[in-house]
């Protein structure tokens, strides 16, 4: 039994609008059994585009009844029928809200005949109700309107029984089938394609731009979880309807997955992934030689593979690490940019003997900076130089050494993000028995 429902609404997602009008007509896979349909006075004026879009006006539902009047007779028309509506978790995800709001729990079946369209007739240009009737020859003369789009559905759901020879109904409606609960643009072979494996996983829109880039102990089962829950906010349905493939890359652990998605994030920069999405100020202690010959220890913001003697989340600690070196080791405030006093040359110490200095001091600052690599119980390793995340890859056993210079051209270097440098220390300190110390460069 089936309930073929189409909604007119005041915006696109249901946690900040509000149902306009509603059709429901009751199918039982062979004809139809009876028509509902309502006007619904949405609480909330009808912005103007949508008003021109459906021709449903302010006036029009002013006198109509609030959704939480029609709610019973709405719940007792869908409660034991699968619910079908072309794009059918936008429907579903505003009269669940709505009928929830009005005390009613909505958990039925779904069907899209989207999806069932491209199955039976997998030929068509396109698949948005107006070019399905276009070419099936369904005729619809309230498009846009909540009826008419439900009346023209019902006879594309005849069409689709009558020409489904293989059985596609059915194995929709088998059990909690991935049908129904994908977005309407994804191929249900894409997510059949994920392994049970870690990895990272790529959602791309229409045109293949990657839009959300996820990381999964299990491919299959991550993805799973996106679709599963069909939450009624703007981001969420937005999010869905932008998804049209699934790209992956299966990682050795989720240790390489965690790594690698935070790798992607920044790279990419997808708009829907929200956290790591932030410019990190990090700082580092950097060396250079000045025109005089001057060894000079500087603190500075962290750029793309640039490579600091030691890496800071606040400017406050660098601070702290380079004042504490500076009276340790008796080196010049001026030439570590900590005075700002201007020195004239007679001032500054001899700058064969300083350099000296300079170096013992760095010397010490890396001791206290392990180099070490650090494999997630397979032949994949990280490389951490000088307690900075340089890189990692895939290193055969017999290629392992002591030898930090023979390590390093084995491993694909990636710019250090603070995600990455707090994933490594705490998973080092977890399985120390999984870390190689080497000598530092």
């Amino acid at each position: 039994m089936f309930a073929i429902v189409d909604i007119e609404t005041t915006g696109g997602f249901a946690s900040a609008n509000a149902i306009t009008e509603i059709a429901i007509v009751l199918h039982n896979g062979k004809e139809e059994e009876g028509r509902y349909q309502t006007l619904v006075n949405p609480g909330m004026p009808i912005q103007k585009y949508v008003q021109s879009l459906t021709g449903i006006t302010d006036a029009m539902v002013a006198k109509a009844p609030q959704f939480n009047e029609v709610a019973p007779y709405v719940f007792n028309l869908l409660k034991d029928r699968v619910f079908v509506a072309h794009n059918v978790n936008f429907d579903y995800s505003f009269v669940k809200h709505h009928l929830q709001h009005a005390g009613y729990e909505l958990n039925v079946p779904k069907l899209c005949t989207i999806r069932l369209t491209k199955k039976i007739f997998p030929s068509l240009p396109k698949y948005g109700l107006e070019t399905v009737c276009r070419e099936l020859n369904i005729s619809n003369q309230s498009r846009h309107r909540a009826m008419g789009d439900a009346a023209a559905t019902s006879q594309l759901f005849r069409l689709l029984v009558e020409h489904d020879r293989s059985g596609e109904l059915t194995k929709m409606m088998k059990g909690r089938n991935a049908e129904q609960y994908l977005p309407p643009n994804l191929d249900v072979a894409k997510l059949n394609a994920l392994p049970y494996a870690p990895g990272v996983y790529y959602f791309c829109n229409k045109k293949g731009k990657v839009i959300y880039v996820g990381k999964a102990k299990s491919l299959r089962k991550r993805v799973v979880s996106h679709f599963a829950n069909n939450k009624p906010s703007q981001q969420k349905q937005a999010f869905l309807a932008e998804i049209y493939d699934i790209r992956y890359e299966i990682c050795s652990s989720e240790l390489m997955a965690s790594l690698l998605e935070s790798i992607e994030i920044k790279r990419l920069w997808p708009p829907y992934n929200k956290s790591q999405k932030v410019v990190e100020h990090r700082y580092g202690i950097y060396l250079f030689e000045d025109i005089r010959g001057y060894l000079r220890l500087g603190i500075d913001k962290k750029r793309k593979f640039s490579y600091p003697l030691a890496s800071f989340t606040y400017l406050a600690d660098a601070h702290r690490t380079l004042w504490r070196i500076v009276k340790e080791f008796n080196l010049h405030p001026g030439l570590c940019f900590l005075d700002k006093t201007k020195q004239t040359i007679t001032e500054l110490p001899e700058a064969e003997a300083y350099n000296q200095s300079v170096n013992t001091a760095i010397t010490s600052l890396q001791k206290t900076l392990d180099t070490y690599l650090l494999h997630d119980g397979t032949s994949h390793y990280v490389l951490v130089e000088n307690g900075v995340f340089y890189g990692m890859g895939f290193i055969q056993d017999e290629k392992i050494s002591d030898d930090l210079h023979s390590i390093k051209p084995l491993l694909t270097p990636y710019p250090e993000n603070e995600v990455i440098r707090s994933t490594v220390k705490i998973y080092a300190e977890r399985y120390p028995w999984r870390v190689k110390i080497l000598q530092a460069s």
